[in-house]
């Protein structure tokens, strides 16, 4: 005859091993834990140039404005999305929320180089001095992408280079929303080509290393 407890006996035994997983926060709270370091980086960087410049550019040249405002927001979708994507279940849909901020960015980045005027508290940048602006985006997107990876690996995404691609859009787009702050340079077509190449090198970076990287998350899985 069998026996009645067996059950029960191998239920608690397979079960005694397991420990708790903790939910995660909704992805639109884990987004403002990150842009409240990106913040923290904007607040000592106004602290070190103001922000008189930088207001005092985007009057002369609003194409200026709104080009950081599309930065400011595609840094704001692309981690939202990343997030999103974390959760098991969630379309491939939200890949797509940083597309309009991410074409206000890039058009009106573009716009500059249409301009017949030089922006107030600005100068053409040369190749040195667009590089320095190459190497602020990729210098601040390493640690930036660095933080969002490591907050994205205890969800384990289902879709590891998808994400990893919005990890680097947003970390490409809040270090251009930072250099805003020092930016002393116009829109001409040398410096915006560079930083078009620093957006591509992060964004690659992070679809080559960001994708194994999340693929390999040994935390658990949570919704």
């Amino acid at each position: 005859m069998a026996d009645p407890h067996a059950h029960d006996r191998l239920i608690a035994t397979l079960g005694a091993g397991l420990a708790p997983v903790r939910r995660l926060r909704p992805p639109w709270l884990r987004t403002l834990g990150w842009l409240g370091v990106v913040a923290a980086i904007a607040v000592a960087l106004v602290a070190r140039y103001g922000t008189a410049p930088m207001l005092a550019r985007w009057a002369g040249a609003p194409d200026l404005g709104w080009a950081g405002l599309g930065a400011v927001l595609t840094a704001i979708t692309a981690a939202w999305a990343s997030f999103a994507l974390g959760v098991p279940g969630r379309s491939t849909a939200w890949a797509w929320l940083p597309l309009p901020s991410a074409l206000l960015w890039t058009g009106a980045s573009g716009l500059g180089c249409l301009r017949a005027w030089i922006a107030p508290a600005t100068h053409v940048a040369s190749v040195p001095e667009a590089g320095d602006c190459l190497f602020f985006i990729l210098g601040f997107s390493l640690p930036l992408s660095a933080l969002l990876i490591l907050l994205l690996r205890r969800a384990c995404p289902l879709r590891p280079v998808l994400t990893a691609v919005l990890v680097g859009l947003a970390s490409a787009a809040a270090s251009a929303s930072l250099l805003e702050i020092c930016h002393a340079f116009d829109a001409a077509a040398t410096d915006l080509l560079l930083h078009a190449l620093a957006v591509a090198m992060v964004v690659g970076a992070n679809a080559a290393l960001g994708g194994r990287l999340l693929s390999a998350g040994a935390g658990p899985r949570a919704g």
